[in-house]
């Protein structure tokens, strides 16, 4: 795993898999680490929140059509909000994506 990896995701487990919080950085680097996530589960759940949303979409695409080529498929999109300062502060976005291996 990479050194930003390290500082930058926060790795968890998920009902469904592995579960990654994704920060904002570089795209390629993130990428390659949720693609030897898939190696090693079938399942990879990403999770982003406000300004890294974009980030999240963009390496979900990347893994699903560029790196894996039709073995690999998003599967489930959930798009929801929570407050940021306990229940009466701000909202913020959250998105998780759920790709799944399909050979």
């Amino acid at each position: 795993m990479s050194g930003i990896e390290k500082v930058q995701l926060e790795h968890g487990a998920d009902a469904e898999g592995k579960l990654v919080i994704i920060h904002n950085q570089p795209i390629m680097e993130c990428a390659l680490d949720i693609l030897t996530d898939l190696v090693k589960h079938k399942t990879v759940t990403l999770k982003a929140h406000g300004d890294s949303i974009p980030t999240a979409v963009a390496v979900a695409n990347v893994v699903t059509e560029n790196m894996m080529k039709g073995n690999a498929k998003i599967v489930n999109i959930v798009v929801d909000s929570e407050s940021s300062d306990g229940k009466f502060g701000p909202l913020v976005s959250i998105i998780k994506i759920t790709i799944t291996k399909t050979n």
